[in-house]
Formats: structure tokens, C-alpha cells, sequence
């Protein structure tokens, strides 16, 4: 008999039962497969993370990340949430997190309740346009018009793996208004070359943040993500890439940072934090900074 630390935790919030729900399962390393995936389908999250030991020098932890449809390279909400959950039971910080896509550096910035966990990327590839045939379709699964675009963002493909298109709403008030068939969205993620539609806006009906979002991924199993880390980096080097946040080829160094919201439509309301690391008017990382709160945590033997 064995047993692993089971810890159901919200990302991106510091209040329970609003943010991204993810699991957390420590001492997962004798967790047979088979287990793995049924306490995943039993915590109901959309993600569940598992924390194993390392197998090199190179790195603190290994996680796999558990989805509704298999495993995922990585995902942004799950590790914060682990790294809050290691915070939480006063483990040493292990800042650098191996999983199935690299290795990662994850900060934990204590002093604050909860902590801030700050989750540093390279910068993802440059954005693509996409097929215009295709993007009429996705802005019709959407109940959205041309009319309802922010003519200063175009809209573009972004992402290295799991990609995402990344459309811009005038308004903000238009994402209430949105009125997604999924399962059209599901078959559309072939043709337009990505996982999931992230939807944002530059003018938010909220205050004290600089964007407002929305994203739907049911080829991903995932009808509505309620806060997604890896869109908002997404978010932030594209806002670079296209001159919409600071000044592109300034010749200073240093970090960029504004504040996303998402998850309120759902209920669940989040606040992604996105830093962007500049040298010589370069964008050289991109990190997504959030809390995270254990919403409840158990024991089980297997």
C-alpha cells in the first residue's frame, strides 16, 4: 500500500472556489498509471498536475499534467498551483520544473498570503496570420462580426505546441455578448491551425487592468477555460510584437508588466499578471505571475 497527497487547488485568485481549478497530487512517483488517470477523472478538473522526483541534476521536480484528453506538455495554471501547494506544506522552493516540454524556472515570491508564484518563458515564436476563409468561420461559430474586431490587433496564430488564435474585441463589453457553438468551434481547430480561440480586449469594462479576456478550447475538452497563464504570455509578446503595450525597439532594458482579467463571465474571476523581460528594446522572456489557494486537500492510499 501506498500513498499520495491529493490537494484541489484554485490558480490565478487568492479566494477560493473563483480562478482556475487544477489538481495537485504530491509523492506521486509510485502512483501507477492507470491510478494516475482515474483520480484525475474523479478530482474533475480540467487539469491535474503530478509531481514526481527528479531523474537529473538539471532540475528540482518533474510534473505531468493529466487532461481530459491524455497529458499535456505543460500548463500554466497546474504549475502555479503546484508551486503554491508546495508553499503551502513548507517544502524547500524547487524553482526548476521539468515536464514532457523543457524545463521551466518557476519563482515562489514569499511575504505575501497567499504567495505569488512567478512562472519565467522564453518568448513564444512570432504570431501568423490566419486562413481568411477559416477566421470567418471561427467569428461565425462566435456569434461575432468583422465589425466586432479591434482594427489595431489583427488577428494571428500564436503558440510553439498547443496553439491558440488570438482575436481582439473592440469593446470589452462584446465578450458578454459572445455565443460560441462549440462543437463547430471543435471541428474548426483543424482548419485554423489551433487548439483553442482566445479572445481579449483593450478597452475591459474592468477596472485596474489592462486587458479582458475570454477562451474556448472543446477540441481540448475544454469548453470554456475560466483563466489560461499560457494565452495571457501568448497575449503579452503578441501586445509587444504588434506596438500596443510600451515602445518596440526602445533602446532600454528592464520589465514590462500589466494585469489581465478572465474567468469572470464563468463565475470564477482571475487576475494573470504578465511581465515581459526587455534588453536593448528586445523582448528576451515572458512570465505570467499569479496566487493561488488550496480549495481542499486529502490523503489517499492506493
Amino acid at each position: 500500500m501506498g500513498s499520495v497527497r491529493v490537494f484541489q487547488v484554485d490558480a490565478f485568485t487568492s479566494q477560493r472556489f473563483t480562478g482556475n481549478p487544477a489538481g495537485v497530487v504530491l509523492d506521486a512517483a509510485g502512483l501507477p498509471e492507470r491510478e494516475m488517470h482515474a483520480l484525475s477523472r474523479e478530482l474533475g478538473s480540467a487539469d491535474t498536475a503530478f509531481v514526481l522526483p527528479p531523474d537529473g541534476t538539471d532540475h528540482d521536480l518533474q510534473v505531468r499534467f493529466l487532461t481530459p484528453r491524455g497529458e499535456a506538455p505543460f500548463i500554466g495554471h497546474a504549475t502555479l498551483a503546484v508551486h503554491a501547494v508546495l508553499a503551502s506544506v513548507q517544502e524547500p522552493p524547487r524553482p526548476r520544473q521539468k515536464h514532457p516540454g523543457g524545463i521551466v524556472q518557476v519563482d515562489t515570491i514569499l511575504g505575501a498570503t497567499p504567495p505569488r508564484i512567478a512562472i519565467h518563458q522564453p518568448p513564444p515564436p512570432p504570431t501568423a496570420a490566419p486562413d481568411p476563409q477559416a477566421l470567418r468561420a471561427v467569428l461565425n461559430a462566435l456569434a461575432l462580426t468583422h465589425t466586432q474586431l479591434d482594427p489595431r490587433c489583427p488577428p494571428a496564430i500564436a503558440g510553439a505546441g498547443s496553439k491558440r488564435l488570438l482575436l481582439a474585441l473592440a469593446e470589452g463589453e462584446h465578450l458578454a455578448h459572445v455565443q460560441p457553438d462549440l462543437a463547430q468551434l471543435a471541428r474548426l481547430s483543424t482548419q485554423i491551425g489551433a487548439a483553442g480561440v482566445f479572445l481579449f480586449a483593450l478597452r475591459p469594462t474592468l477596472p485596474d487592468v489592462f486587458t479582458e479576456a475570454r477562451m474556448f478550447c472543446p477540441a481540448l475538452g475544454i469548453p470554456e477555460d475560466p483563466v489560461s497563464g499560457n494565452a495571457h504570455a501568448l497575449l503579452g509578446a503578441y501586445l509587444w510584437q504588434h506596438a500596443l503595450i510600451g515602445q518596440q525597439g526602445a533602446a532600454d532594458s528592464g520589465t514590462l508588466e500589466f494585469t489581465g482579467a478572465q474567468g469572470h463571465h464563468l463565475g470564477r474571476p482571475g487576475r494573470v499578471t504578465v511581465a515581459l523581460g526587455l534588453r536593448a528594446g528586445s523582448l528576451e522572456s515572458v512570465s505570467i505571475i499569479g496566487e493561488a489557494v488550496i480549495a481542499f486537500a486529502t490523503t489517499l492510499e492506493f
